[in-house]
């Protein structure tokens, strides 16, 4: 059924995919970005790419309680997906307050505005770094949570609030969404991956060193107990990601309170893994350096998604071959990003 749903940092990676997504299969999206790590100009690429526009587009920081009441009094909400946070787990290891700051304080001025305006459905973008130093993999949702770094500790501090919330407030409804490492673009080269300054995220580094903008990737560690010594992630597609939060919203009402879901393939890959796929499908050699390990970072982390197979039959559909190929394009289109 249709419903108008509100995205915070819609105009972000994952937010702008997902809005396109949203709009694909009827429901009516109103965007919430301050745009700090996001261009203004995504949402024209969103209307374009899923044939008509977002509803509405507010400039504004989540933390901002008035421009919050603002948008619930203007727009008749029925749900909300949750993005806006910081996410690099490096950065946060350098500024763990801003982190702390923005994504705890984020999430709860956001949930204590929905709860006095009646908002009570909420999709919570979480993270598989909740997990940290996994003795066992594939990991599922009951593996114990050991965060390595302030950002998973925020995403998991956010967790346990919302559960909190949930267990008090009987009529909150809240699927909070684990995925592992996205990664790729949309097919049509329109959207797609373009932080602020130096990427903190491996494939949005690997197009700019193709398309000739960096000299070389920094690999962080090759001593890990991995195959061959570099860490293991489970790359999802974008597209993917977006999709499992259509399919959330369309889960959101089979339960009350909390759940928590794995958003994932099931399949892990090295540092070096993608390096070697990326260089087969764009043709473009990757130079790299191996330099010290990232202070927060973990050897392996790769997902048991069965539980949302199982529950909602979302699995994941595109390979790691797609993501690179995908990514490239959006580059290629693209030189230097949403840029003029």
């Amino acid at each position: 059924m249709p419903r108008t749903i509100l995205v915070t940092g819609g105009a972000g990676f994952i937010g702008s995919h997902t809005c396109v997504e949203l709009l694909r299969v009827g429901h009516e999206v109103v965007v919430l970005d301050d745009h700090s790590n996001s261009c203004p100009e995504v949402l024209e690429r969103v209307a374009k790419t899923a044939g008509r526009p977002v509803a509405a587009a507010h400039v504004a920081d989540v933390r901002d309680r008035r421009a919050l009441d603002e948008v619930f009094d203007r727009h008749p909400i029925d749900a909300v997906i949750h993005f806006a946070a910081k996410k690099a787990v490096g950065e946060s290891v350098r500024i763990p307050v801003t982190y702390y700051d923005i994504n705890v304080g984020g999430t709860t001025t956001l949930v204590s505005a929905m709860h006095d305006h009646g908002v009570h459905r909420l999709v919570f973008s979480s993270s598989c770094s909740i997990y940290g130093n996994a003795t066992t993999v594939p990991l599922t949702e009951d593996s114990p949570a050991a965060p390595t770094n302030p950002y998973a500790t925020t995403k998991w501090t956010c967790e346990r609030i919302l559960a909190d919330l949930c267990r008090h407030v009987p009529e909150m409804r809240v699927l909070a969404l684990r995925y592992f490492n996205p990664a790729g673009a949309h097919p049509d080269g329109e959207l797609g991956e373009d932080p602020r300054g130096v990427p903190n995220n491996i494939m949005p580094f690997l197009t700019q060193i193709a398309v000739g903008r960096r000299d070389e990737l920094s690999v962080f560690g090759d001593d890990y107990p991995t195959p061959d010594g570099t860490g293991i992630r489970d790359y999802l597609h974008v597209m993917d990601v977006a999709d499992g939060h259509r399919a959330a919203l369309d889960h959101i009402d089979d339960e009350p309170g909390m759940r928590v879901l794995n958003l994932g393939t099931g399949r892990g890959a090295s540092v070096l893994d993608l390096v070697t796929v990326f260089e087969e499908v764009t043709g473009r050699p990757i130079p790299y350096r191996v330099t010290a390990r990232r202070p927060g970072d973990v050897a392996e982390l790769v997902a048991d998604p069965t539980k949302a197979m199982a529950h909602w039959g979302w699995t994941a559909r595109r390979d790691l071959a797609a993501m690179c190929r995908d990514a490239w394009n959006f580059q290629q289109r693209n030189p230097y990003g949403y840029a003029p």
